[in-house]
């Protein structure tokens, strides 16, 4: 880990900026106290949540197009749709509870 000043990071911003991105980690420091890390994009990207249910969504929806279909989403055979004869039958034993 690479340290530096503010002072010196307000001064040679540049070369810590390449540093990072070389992988390495910068702390800040003010008064001999780290208050901040500079860290290359590759390190974020690792490092960052992700939280975002929709960006899951789309990965998801690229890395498996050859499978998913607009019309029947998950490949199912036609034997494995529920019907009507089934959900009558768990309606039943649903009311009896």
């Amino acid at each position: 880990m690479c340290s530096a000043t503010i002072y010196d990071a307000r001064n040679n911003f540049s070369s810590l900026v390449k540093t990072a991105e070389g992988g390495e980690v910068v702390q800040l420091t003010r008064h001999d106290k780290p208050v901040a890390v500079l860290i290359g994009w590759d390190e974020y990207e690792k490092t960052r949540p992700k939280n975002d249910f929709f960006e899951w969504l789309e990965k998801f929806k690229k890395e498996n197009a050859d499978i998913l279909t607009d019309d029947n989403p998950l490949n199912l055979q036609p034997k494995e749709y529920l019907d009507e004869a089934y959900e009558k039958k768990i309606a039943a034993l649903w009311s009896d509870v």
